[in-house]
């Protein structure tokens, strides 16, 4: 059984000459992650395209209909309209990673199966949120809240801030790469058995038979279901929930 694990392959390196840096690898995660960009930018302009007032398209009546959900997403969890400069940002977030996740199907590799992906999702989300703390309560505000309610608790305040991100980029990542590595296994483990079982059968018929994975159809189709569509979807909506709810608990915050 030949199954690959080991990470994102990297294509080519291209030197920067700057020590700290390092070298730009320039990998599969990467790679994919301009492809879906690309799709995400080209399907928007496709949406929006010639929009009318009256007698709208389909197109328009999905464009609206996405809109509208994303609006009714954030306003329901935060409570009102206060919070509606954060739609674009939480319909941008959701659907790269829905488009991350389910790009596997395609058979290309997920650029959430890579924890960088998140967690620069996460470092993103961190920084709304402490801009948040910090202009509800002020800077010193923001500081004196880590020695509440004594002072002996400041540092694990401070690894409780610092695990938000965290938290937030290995749940995320957790979820999507075990769901590439079991499905992997599984198409592998098929394939195997299938070469196994026909290679019971004797001569060239065997060989051939034995190197078309028949078993591979049908039991990867019903596993995808979950690791690919259900836990896909459900990963992205969980990560812009707590975006959602982590910003609106640091403004109010008081």
């Amino acid at each position: 059984m030949d199954f690959d694990i080991s990470g994102a392959q990297v294509f080519f390196t291209i030197p920067t000459n700057i020590p700290i840096l390092g070298d730009l690898q320039i990998s599969e995660t990467m790679v994919v992650s301009w492809i879906v960009m690309a799709v995400i930018a080209v399907l928007c302009l496709w949406l929006t395209h010639d929009l009318k007032v009256t007698n709208i398209s389909k197109r328009q009546a999905v464009a609206e209909f996405l809109v509208e959900k994303a609006n009714n997403f954030v306003r329901g969890n935060t409570g009102g309209y206060k919070f509606d400069y954060m739609i674009p940002f939480i319909a941008a977030l959701f659907t790269t990673s829905v488009f991350s996740n389910l790009i596997s199907l395609l058979g290309l590799r997920s650029p959430t199966a890579d924890l960088s992906t998140e967690a620069a999702w996460a470092v993103v989300v961190f920084i709304m949120i402490t801009a948040k703390k910090i202009q509800t309560n002020k800077l010193g505000g923001y500081l004196k809240g880590f020695t509440q309610p004594i002072p002996v608790m400041t540092p694990f305040n401070i690894l409780s801030e610092l695990a938000t991100p965290v938290s937030m980029a290995c749940r995320h990542f957790g979820n999507i790469l075990s769901g590439v590595v079991i499905d992997g296994l599984i198409y592998a483990a098929l394939a195997t058995a299938t070469k196994a079982l026909f290679g019971l059968i004797p001569g060239a018929v065997g060989n051939v038979l034995g190197t078309i994975p028949f078993l591979s159809v049908g039991l990867p189709a019903i596993t995808s279901l979950y690791f690919d569509w259900f836990s896909g979807v459900m990963q992205a909506f969980i990560f812009c929930m707590l975006t959602i709810m982590y910003i609106a608990n640091a403004a109010e915050e008081g």
